[in-house]
Parts: structure tokens; C-alpha cells; sequence
């Protein structure tokens, strides 16, 4: 049993911080909240969502789970303005979910979940540094790599406790550097890798500008970005695996 009513903005933003690493993905149902994880084809980039119960505008759920196209349920959300609510319902008998916005019907065929990718474990990793900064200040930061490579390196300077983002090109290099006062908070710790920079691209299109990202950060370890949303009744993070570098 699922029968849900939600912002169309809420929603959105659910959606949009999965479908930069998937196409279809498994929703978990559950009493207390919604919540999706997912990993990318390649095994590189892993999300874990979860949307309390409070953040909807009513939330009736027993424990089950869907699976769904994202691009689809995307453009049938994405035909709400921000400030309408979508009505979900799941009919259990034939598999389909029923969604409402605005006097608009419109019935999604699910997908078998079994047939979804299998869901990560994310690792649960004690890495050493931290940085809590804003999402226009990573968005500045993987705007200006772009444009000088496809790799992009995090690193901690711990004698100058500053976070820095940069990136090597061929002809042209990168360096933005953040100092602790430039940061919300930053825990400076022995912290340096390289990471794919499409990655780190599409998930900062789902990280908003004026959201407080906590960055984890380690010596060729994966980093994780956390970030909430909805309010704080939503809570996202990413994880993305290191590019080894070579001696």
C-alpha cells in the first residue's frame, strides 16, 4: 500500500539527485520515509536517498517496494509547477502508479525490481578530513576544472588548513583554493585524490547553490558529499570512487 501527496518541487529534487547516476532505480516504501540507492552502470558513482514521512504533505506506506523509470517519472513531475502538489497512489493488483497534479491523470507502468540493478552497500569509511562549504562554491570549482580537464583533484593543505579544487590540463591549470575562513567548517586531516570530473558534474547538478554540503575526504578514498534538502526532511549523499594515480 502506497498513497502519497507531495510538493512537486520536493519531489523533483528527490528524483534529480538519482537520475544523474541512473535510469531506473528502486523505491523503498517504507512507514517512516521514502528511499532510494542506486550505483551506476560502471560501478564509480553511488547515491543513497531518503525522504521522511514529514516532508509530504500526507504519507501512507507499508514496507513495499517499486521499481521505476526515472526519465519518465522526471518529465510526468516535471510537467507541475513548483508550488502543486502531486497525488501517488500505487495499485498493487496491476502494478502501476497512479499520479494526479493539477487535474492532470496519468498512469506509470512500473518495473519488476528484480530486474533493477542490485542495490550498493555503501561503505561506511572513517576518512579523515572534512569540509563543509557551500554547493555555489563547488559548482564554482567544477565549473572552472571543466575547463582545462576531465579529472579533478581534492585536496586538503593541512599547515595552511585550506580545501582546494584543481585541475591540470594540457596547457592550462586550475587551482581554486578555499582557506577555513572561505568554508563553513573544515576538519583538515591527510586528504588528496583524483576523481573523474563527469561524475562530480552530474552530481553537482543535483546539489543546490545555497545548500550546506559536508565533503569527506581521504588519500585515494572515495569521496562522499552530503547535502539535505525539503527542508532538511531529505538528506542525500553521494559517493564516487578515486582515479589511482600513478607514481
Amino acid at each position: 500500500m502506497f498513497k502519497a501527496i507531495v510538493s512537486a518541487s520536493t519531489l523533483q529534487d528527490a528524483l534529480d539527485s538519482v537520475s544523474v547516476l541512473v535510469d531506473e532505480c528502486k523505491i523503498h516504501l517504507n512507514e517512516e520515509e521514502l528511499a532510494i540507492r542506486a550505483v551506476d552502470p560502471a560501478n564509480v558513482g553511488m547515491v543513497d536517498l531518503s525522504l521522511e514521512a514529514a516532508a509530504f504533505e500526507s504519507y501512507e506506506a507499508d514496507g513495499g517496494v517499486i521499481g521505476v523509470n526515472l526519465a519518465r517519472l522526471q518529465d510526468i513531475a516535471g510537467m507541475a509547477n513548483s508550488g502543486d502538489l502531486i497525488h501517488l497512489e500505487l495499485d498493487e493488483e496491476t502494478r502501476k502508479l497512479h499520479i494526479e497534479i493539477d487535474g492532470l491523470s496519468y498512469t506509470l507502468a512500473l518495473i519488476d525490481p528484480d530486474s533493477i540493478r542490485q542495490e550498493p552497500d555503501i561503505p561506511e569509511l572513517d576518512l579523515p578530513a572534512e569540509i563543509v562549504l557551500e554547493g555555489a562554491q563547488i559548482d564554482r570549482g567544477i565549473t572552472a576544472a571543466d575547463m582545462v580537464s576531465d579529472h579533478i583533484r581534492l585536496r586538503i593543505d593541512e599547515a595552511a588548513e585550506a580545501f582546494s579544487i584543481e585541475a591540470e590540463g594540457d596547457t592550462d591549470d586550475v587551482d581554486l583554493n578555499l582557506e577555513r575562513d572561505d568554508l563553513i567548517d573544515l576538519t583538515a586531516g591527510p586528504a588528496d585524490s583524483l576523481f573523474s570530473l563527469d561524475y562530480l558534474k552530474d552530481m553537482n547538478k543535483a546539489i543546490p547553490k545555497d545548500a550546506e554540503v559536508i565533503v569527506e575526504l581521504g588519500e585515494e578514498f572515495p569521496v562522499k558529499l552530503h547535502y539535505s534538502f525539503a527542508e532538511g526532511m531529505g538528506n542525500v549523499t553521494f559517493m564516487l570512487a578515486p582515479r589511482i594515480q600513478s607514481e
